[in-house]
């Protein structure tokens, strides 16, 4: 699988060879799985039970080139789209598009939809191929309770929410990719990189007496050190909704992987807070909460490899006093054989258990707790997921 301009561009995660003038390299995913997943336990609720579906797992298709500009500068572009085909979907620049100039010497600067550094490092830090399918790390990290789930639209409009339907997306507003964004990413010296990204406050809005004032803009920052087999990051990434109740939400996360060759550790802990917070629900001046997060992968033939992580958020906290039972766990075992560099077998089990006063859900093809409501708490959330993931 080549490596996404994107990763070199907003996240500096990854590293790309010298562009060719006049390059257009046309990219993709096709990731299908067959899933097996149960809900119990909800309070209320008459348990869903098992549910079989199919799953296109965050696969896309993609256009990316260049042009040498002369004197070491490069124009840049990528448009990738989401490819639904379990369901027909359609094609969007809904993922990492954008333009840009890059220099060897000056550093990257793109405009677009674009992954910001706080989301690339819980991607790369997630265990599975892609960050993608029903055990990826985004079912618990920075969902402030689960109450900050989706991104900004295509005017930079953010609407909290608390859950959403079956297959949808749902991961927090920081793992998502943000709308009229620009991000510069520093040259790296040594192994060290700098990403700053910026989301423009498009839907500013005329404020009179019919309407409410709006202003939504943010800030991403990124500092990441990679040299060999270790990785270490820290990212701050910064929201303010512009609306009537003041509310700003902020993102820390700190987190690293090695890399012995044979095998992988990854851990992360992630920070999210809040304050005024009667926009989205919580009732609460201030908001935080704590998510830990490990992971490893071990290789246990040339082709196949063991994966396994766990996850836990900690209770909420609303204005300095815990709230109980608002916390949850998450777990997954998994298993990837390489059929060949570019086509690989899949099987994973995961298990999610909500505290009795929180509805989390999969980050990734969710079970749908958003239809039930709020009776929804408590779920215990069971899948097994069986597939095929190829790279073109």
């Amino acid at each position: 699988m080549q490596k996404k301009l994107i990763a070199l561009a907003v996240a500096g995660l990854a590293s790309t060879g010298a562009f060719a003038q006049a390059n257009v390299t046309v990219y993709g995913i096709a990731d299908g799985s067959f899933d097996v997943v149960r809900v119990s336990n909800t309070n209320g609720n008459t348990d869903l039970g098992n549910t079989t579906r199919v799953s296109s797992n965050s696969s896309y298709v993609g256009f990316k080139g260049a042009e040498a500009l002369g004197n070491g500068l490069t124009a840049v572009f990528q448009f990738e789209s989401g490819v639904s085909f379990d369901s027909k979907g359609g094609l969007s620049t809904s993922r990492d598009s954008f333009v840009g100039l890059s220099s060897a010497n000056l550093g990257t600067v793109v405009l677009g939809n674009l992954t910001g550094p706080t989301r690339a490092l819980g991607t790369t830090l997630d265990v599975n191929a892609g960050a993608a399918g029903i055990g990826a790390n985004s079912a618990l990290l920075g969902k402030l309770g689960n109450n900050l789930i989706g991104g900004t639209d295509a005017n930079t409009n953010y609407t909290p929410a608390t859950g959403v339907g079956r297959s949808a997306t749902s991961a927090s507003i920081f793992d998502t990719r943000w709308s009229n964004a620009i991000a510069y990413v520093s040259p790296t010296y040594y192994g060290l990189n700098a990403t700053v990204a910026y989301v423009a406050n498009e839907n500013k809005s005329f404020h009179n007496t019919t309407n409410s004032p709006i202003n939504t803009s943010g800030y991403d920052l990124g500092l990441k050190y990679a040299n060999g087999p270790i990785l270490a990051a820290v990212t701050y990434n910064a929201v303010s909704l512009g609306n009537d109740a003041g509310t700003n939400v902020s993102d820390l996360r700190v987190g690293g992987s090695y890399d012995f060759g044979i095998a992988t550790v990854r851990a992360i802990f992630d920070r999210t807070r809040g304050d005024h917070l009667t926009a989205i629900g919580l009732g609460a001046g201030k908001a935080t909460q704590n998510v830990f997060g490990l992971g490893g992968t071990f290789n246990v033939t040339p082709a196949g490899k063991v994966l396994a992580q766990a996850y836990f958020a900690n209770d909420l906290k609303l204005d300095g006093s815990s709230a109980s039972d608002t916390g949850a766990k998450f777990f997954e075992l998994g298993y990837e054989h390489s059929l060949s560099k570019r086509t690989q077998l899949k099987a994973a089990y995961v298990h999610l258990n909500n505290d009795n006063n929180a509805r989390y859900d999969f980050g990734n093809n969710a079970a749908g707790l958003g239809t039930v409501g709020t009776s929804a708490t408590g779920a215990t959330l069971q899948g097994v997921q069986l597939g095929l993931r190829h790279s073109f």
